[in-house]
């Protein structure tokens, strides 16, 4: 085999949501477990925890196309509110997810949300080139109504 190098394929988008609540409350929401109380479909496939939920180093697995999407929480901080993941879909992407929650002053935390991902295949490249700043915001959206909606009724959004 021929060792392949290659400028990399890569995508950054930014996101801040304002979400109705403190952010002790706000972060051990962002957990693999704790986000099937809120997250509509969300519905990872194994979590492996000693804890049982958020912690450095915790793996879980996710259903993904073209194959399943593996996790790792690689920075996991609910001191200062941070939390970075990293996204595996074998043949696909590789991914990050950062996180940092910060007080808004009025009871409410701004929590900025960014997504990076990388092409490992055509595949992937294709996924990138979906992965517009438009589709991003509509997602960050939709996340952030879900959780302020279970923030403030306890339920999970229809």
């Amino acid at each position: 085999m021929t060792l392949k190098i290659s400028k990399p394929n890569q995508i950054r988008h930014r996101y801040t949501q304002t979400l109705r609540a403190p952010p002790e409350k706000v972060f051990p929401l962002l957990c693999p477990v704790r986000e099937t109380e809120w997250v509509p479909d969300w519905n990872p496939e194994l979590v492996i925890s000693n804890s049982g939920v958020a912690e450095t180093g915790c793996v879980f697995v996710t259903p993904a196309s073209p194959q399943n999407a593996i996790w790792i929480i690689t920075h996991y901080d609910p001191e200062k509110y941070t939390l970075e993941i990293h996204k595996i879909t074998p043949n696909h992407t590789v991914g990050k997810l950062e996180i940092v929650l910060a007080d808004d002053g009025v009871g409410g935390t701004k929590a900025e949300v960014a997504y990076s991902y990388t092409a490992l295949s055509p595949e992937g490249e294709a996924f990138l080139e979906e992965f517009t700043k438009e589709w991003y915001r509509g997602f960050m959206e939709r996340w952030e109504q879900a959780l302020n909606h279970y923030l403030s009724t306890g339920e999970k959004i229809k």
